[in-house]
């Protein structure tokens, strides 16, 4: 299976003058959505995982971003605000339509909306197929925060049935070395095996987005490819499920899985 993380920035562009207060997220996004849509069909993903995507402001011509990009793969797509819903973001213009979204191949077994304890954008959204978890997840800002959101998503990878994927854009400043404790607690390792700066997209100083798996998950394959549609350079990979030892010693070949 192939799963693709961006964050696409709501289709707004990018560019230094784009960081100044709010000037960069206002733009409208039509030109930028069309080519991020051929871009990520290019890529044939089984899963995307969007973070930072319109659900119908006027930047967007109340256009839903994820539904739009979906219909162009032909997938099924879930949705939700990156706001708990008594938040004053939801009530604000433009705001209130930021969302993050999962586009999948495959019928989509459950999915589950989770929200931190603490931070503005406390969003995990759960996606459950027929031998996989994944949850994506778009931290904070803020140090002690953000560290605070590792506590509570620790507790939902625990609770996980199934193999499981955590992606998305961790806003880990202090690199790799901030989410050392989280994988030694839950058991996870991350798809990038050496450090891969993905910020900002035309030169890539930090590495802020990650792709998680557990360990009965084998990665093929892991690229960024060179793309500066967003300000993240956006992530692949490609992964095999691997049986429960037991199912394996029952099979001739023991053979892994992939859907």
């Amino acid at each position: 299976m192939r799963l693709l993380l961006y964050n696409v920035r709501y289709c707004s562009g990018h560019g230094g003058q784009f960081h100044l207060p709010w000037s960069g997220y206002l733009h409208r996004t039509a030109r930028q959505l069309a080519q991020i849509s051929v871009f990520v069909k290019t890529m044939a993903p089984d899963i995307v995982g969007l973070l930072e995507v319109d659900a119908g402001s006027y930047r967007s011509r109340r256009c839903n971003q994820a539904a739009m990009i979906a219909e162009t793969l032909g997938h099924y797509h879930v949705y939700h605000s990156k706001y708990p819903d008594r938040s004053l973001a939801r009530r604000l213009p433009v705001m209130g339509k930021q969302v993050n979204a999962f586009l999948c191949r495959d019928a989509i077994h459950a999915r589950r909306f989770h929200f931190f304890r603490k931070g503005v954008k406390r969003l995990a959204i759960e996606l459950e197929l027929r031998n996989i978890v994944i949850f994506l997840v778009h931290l904070s800002l803020g140090y002690r925060t953000r560290h605070d959101q590792l506590s509570d998503l620790y507790t939902l990878v625990k609770t996980a049935k199934k193999p499981c994927i955590v992606a998305g854009d961790f806003n880990a400043f202090w690199g790799d070395h901030e989410i050392k404790l989280f994988l030694a607690a839950t058991g996870l390792a991350s798809a990038c095996t050496s450090p891969q700066p993905s910020f900002p997209s035309w030169k890539p100083r930090r590495q802020l987005d990650f792709i998680l798996h557990s360990p009965t998950i084998r990665i093929t394959d892991f690229f960024m490819p060179q793309v500066t549609f967003s300000d993240h350079l956006p992530l692949i990979c490609d992964f095999e499920i691997q049986r429960p030892e037991a199912e394996q010693k029952s099979s001739p070949a023991g053979k892994l899985t992939g859907k």
